[in-house]
């Protein structure tokens, strides 16, 4: 598993504008990148942030308490609360773990991939 410290470690593994993540990692510091990130899965239970602002997120599965974005492009997301997008919003299955849960895109409908696509 890598483990960032600081931010300056992450920006280092910054390249051609790209974050890419394979395998396990942990962030054990606040970043603010202004770079793309490429991650299979993405497993988190408490975010706390300020301000959360991503222009596209491209992952195969998604494990959050919420999600926000522009772009959602993703395999299986499982979320805890709300997840929602402002722009477009396709995968593969959605599934709210609460019971009152909500999912919802503001400019188009929620898109399910078919299986193998």
């Amino acid at each position: 598993m890598k483990i960032y410290y600081t931010n300056d470690e992450v920006l280092a593994d910054v390249k051609d504008g790209v974050l890419t993540i394979k395998g396990a990692v942990e962030f054990k510091c606040a970043v603010s990148i202004k770079a793309n990130i490429n991650a299979w899965d993405i497993i988190a239970g408490n975010i706390n942030a300020g301000d959360i602002n991503a222009g596209n997120i491209n992952a195969v599965n998604i494990n959050a308490v919420n999600i926000t974005a522009v772009n959602i492009n993703a395999g299986n997301i499982s979320f805890f609360a709300v997840c929602f997008a402002y722009v477009s919003f396709v995968c593969k299955s959605i599934t709210g773990r609460r019971k009152n849960s909500r999912y919802f895109c503001l400019d188009s409908e929620v898109k399910l991939k078919e299986s193998g696509k």
